[in-house]
């Protein structure tokens, strides 16, 4: 697990109502790391936020912590 794994899952949780339903997947990739955010449908609408601000806050907190790592970081907000 990298640390911005566990950032993004610890800020999902904070902000879903649902947070036993937050499911988080670290898939490394050439070059760049991808982390899948999957959570309860109504919960995805509170982390993307207002106008996406929520998601591009979460994305530059993954990508701080994936550069103490040394990895390029992307986050995916996934909707099953």
């Amino acid at each position: 697990m990298s640390r911005a794994r566990d950032v993004v899952e610890v800020v999902a949780r904070a902000l879903a109502s649902q947070p036993d339903e937050v499911d988080v997947i670290e898939v490394p990739g050439r070059g760049t790391t991808i982390i899948e955010l999957t959570m309860a449908p109504g919960d995805l609408g509170r982390v993307i936020g207002r106008q996406g601000r929520t998601a591009s806050a979460v994305r530059t907190l993954a990508a701080a912590a994936g550069e103490l790592d040394g990895e390029r970081v992307s986050v995916d907000f996934r909707d099953d």
